[in-house]
């Protein structure tokens, strides 16, 4: 590894090498020549004069890539698509008067990009439904378990562990929602020409209109598609790229939310992410368990939501059929964000598949409030041992402001229940008083919602892709 230059951190720290292979020179370049070899018999099967022999040769060599020519050649000519075309009309002397016969830059260059897109959100779509599944049996595991309610993070009424990762798991089912309408969607440039007529087509095919619709349609097929977009100028309209990132800024979203609220558990000391017997914590203070994972989480689902901005502005600024200040960026931005949702979805899945609850804290904070939401119950059970509704509304309420004061100005814990048992106008007694301290009472339909939406939206979803699941999460550090 080079320590004399820059690297990118999505390289060395987060991406997977199969997302890293997908964004690769041999991946890129290997598509490129595919799509050459896609076009020679497009062309040959509508006519024009290309021999099989011409074909094959270019088959021999679609993988052998002769990079250092291909540099060579850029040094000289400034164009990376005209490199290689020289470079693999090296290697295929017969056939190199045909490679890229017809065709503008945008031809290998979109069309591959297209290709490279629908592959790594194929990807993405593997990682986010073992998310998915991991969650799932967590939910399921702790749907019953009671939990103190937040809103505001203010203490509010109760629900359960399980409810609350199906808010998590809501979260992931429509960004999967979205993706697979994106991947649904995305059709081949194919061969429109240089500002998207189809002029140098139409030349080749001597005037033969349908020749030309058809040389679209048969290369779409042959890379795996089933259409072209019908108009285009010399590029696919650059709103394909923002509506990729905006899957991938969806699905950041949802894990920067996650890691949110795990980190903030963690501070309880009520649920914490996976921590390992050597990891430290942090270099000054030994004793130290930071939720590093959940934070690199969400730093990282900053920057894929900030990076949305890119194909938008790109996207907004093209002129008329092309300009080329889209290139440089859609090299970095794009790349880069499929990059870090694949880091951001390996720690997600990390993460879920390890998280510690411990319920004794649990219980212990939610008893810490439950009186104050218990009041209503406690109040109903004073007005069928004869009290007045409306007095012991107002009585209730000035022994809660009472036992927040002791526990906010004093220190001490909650006494309510001893206020309320030591007022006469109750009539309720500390044993009275006990039985309406059962959590369960509190968490509503939470354990049978978690259970319903399981089956009803998790279940299908896990049951249709099975032959994904399986995926571990390895983190590099």
């Amino acid at each position: 590894m080079a320590t004399d230059r820059y690297q990118s951190p999505l390289e060395t720290r987060y991406a997977s090498e199969e997302m890293q292979y997908i964004f690769s020179p041999d991946k890129k370049f290997s598509t490129w020549r595919r799509l050459w070899i896609a076009l020679a018999e497009t062309e040959q099967e509508l006519g024009l004069p290309i021999t099989d022999e011409q074909i094959e040769e270019l088959k021999a060599h679609k993988d052998d890539i002769n990079y250092e020519e291909a540099r060579k050649q850029e040094a000289k000519v400034r164009h990376d698509v005209m490199a290689h075309v020289h470079a693999y009309g090296l290697q295929c002397p017969n056939a190199k008067g045909i490679i890229h016969l017809g065709a503008t830059s945008c031809y290998v260059g979109d069309n591959t990009d297209i290709i490279i897109m629908r592959e790594a959100l194929q990807l993405v779509r593997k990682k986010l439904i073992n998310v998915i599944a991991a969650l799932a049996g967590f939910a399921d595991k702790y749907a019953d378990l009671p939990t103190l309610g937040f809103t505001h993070f203010q203490p509010a009424q109760p629900t359960t562990v399980g409810k609350r990762s199906t808010l998590w798991l809501n979260d992931l089912a429509m960004d999967l929602a979205d993706l697979e309408y994106v991947i649904g969607s995305l059709k081949m440039l194919g061969s429109k020409g240089t500002t998207g007529t189809q002029a140098s087509f139409l030349e080749l095919f001597g005037g033969d209109h349908e020749k030309c619709k058809a040389a679209d349609q048969r290369i779409a097929e042959k890379m795996g598609f089933s259409e072209c977009y019908p108009v285009s100028g010399q590029t696919y309209s650059r709103k394909v790229d923002f509506r990729v990132l905006s899957v991938l800024a969806g699905i950041a979203q949802s894990a920067h939310k996650f890691s949110n609220d795990i980190r903030l558990l963690q501070h309880l000391k009520e649920v914490e992410e996976p921590f390992e017997k050597s990891q430290i914590g942090s270099s000054a203070m030994a004793y130290k368990r930071n939720p590093m994972r959940s934070e690199r989480i969400a730093s990282l689902s900053n920057y894929v939501m900030s990076d949305l901005m890119n194909p938008m502005l790109v996207s907004s600024t093209q002129w008329f059929e092309r300009t080329l200040d889209d290139s440089a960026n859609k090299r970095l931005s794009v790349p880069e964000a499929f990059l870090c949702i694949d880091g951001i979805l390996t720690l997600y899945l990390n993460v879920a598949d390890g998280l510690v609850v411990y319920p004794k804290v649990i219980r212990k904070r939610l008893m810490s409030e439950l009186p104050f939401m218990a009041t209503e119950n406690i109040m109903m059970d004073a007005v069928k041992a004869g009290g007045d509704r409306q007095e012991l509304h107002e009585r209730i309420r000035e022994l809660s402001m009472e036992a927040g004061r002791h526990v906010k100005a004093e220190g001490l814990d909650n006494d309510l229940l001893d206020l309320i048992a030591a007022d006469p106008m109750f009539g309720l007694n500390r044993e009275d008083l006990e039985k309406s301290m059962d959590p369960a009472k509190y968490v509503g339909r939470a354990p049978e919602q978690t259970r319903e939406f399981l089956a009803a939206v998790i279940a299908p979803i896990l049951e249709e892709n099975k032959e994904l699941l399986g995926v571990k999460a390895e983190i590099h550090v």
